[in-house]
């Protein structure tokens, strides 16, 4: 089996984050914007308890096939349609929760916060948020309202900056796993990894 068949498209962070134990097989793992199952793949083949939530409802469909293809002991209820603000999962029940490339579609700062909370409420003691989401970390951008900015292609995301994201993380009790990691698209976008723990 190549790399690519056994973890898929996956993201080099999340990749990261399993290369150094801190997303396992024997963990619980809710994938929140979970698109196409880009990150699951790795997962769901080893036997984690996999549970996903997607805006789409193909993209929930598209998982569901995946799953029962590589987990078919995985109940057809984990994998669910809807809304991260209003996330229809148990209050800490997630050893991980994995946000990939989702909160920067947010309309204004109040959806934001709301999604991020609702991502940390489902989180158990000690687990961990993995956030990759677009920020204003190493680029400057034409500011549209609030914190609303056009990219380079046009359209308008929400945009954090670095003290925006520490500032949540001590609101939160929570306990940064790593720096800050961004990647700068040259004159596109910026991408910024932010991974923290809940305390037990």
């Amino acid at each position: 089996m190549t790399v690519q068949e056994q973890f898929g498209q996956i993201d080099i962070y999340v990749f990261d984050q399993i290369l150094r134990g801190n997303i396992t097989p024997g963990m619980t793992v809710l994938d929140a914007g979970c698109g196409y199952g880009r990150n699951l793949v790795w997962l769901l083949r080893e036997g984690a308890e996999v549970f996903t939530l997607d805006a789409d409802a193909g993209c929930v469909e598209h998982v569901l096939a995946l799953a029962k293809e590589l987990a078919p002991q995985l109940p057809a209820e984990n994998f669910r349609a809807g809304a991260i603000e209003v996330m229809p999962f148990a209050d800490e029940f997630a050893d991980v929760v994995i946000c990939n490339s989702v909160l920067h579609f947010a309309r204004d700062e109040q959806h934001f916060l709301k999604m991020v909370e609702e991502l940390w409420r489902v989180v158990k003691p000690g687990g961990l948020l993995f956030v990759r989401l677009g920020s204003r970390i190493g680029m400057e951008f034409e500011h549209v309202r609030g914190q609303m900015f056009r990219i380079g292609d046009g359209s308008e995301w929400f945009l954090v900056d670095e003290a925006a994201l520490i500032d949540m993380m001590q609101q939160m009790d929570g306990i940064l796993v790593d720096p800050l990691k961004t990647t700068v698209v040259q004159e596109y976008r910026c991408m910024t990894t932010w991974v923290v723990r809940k305390r037990r």
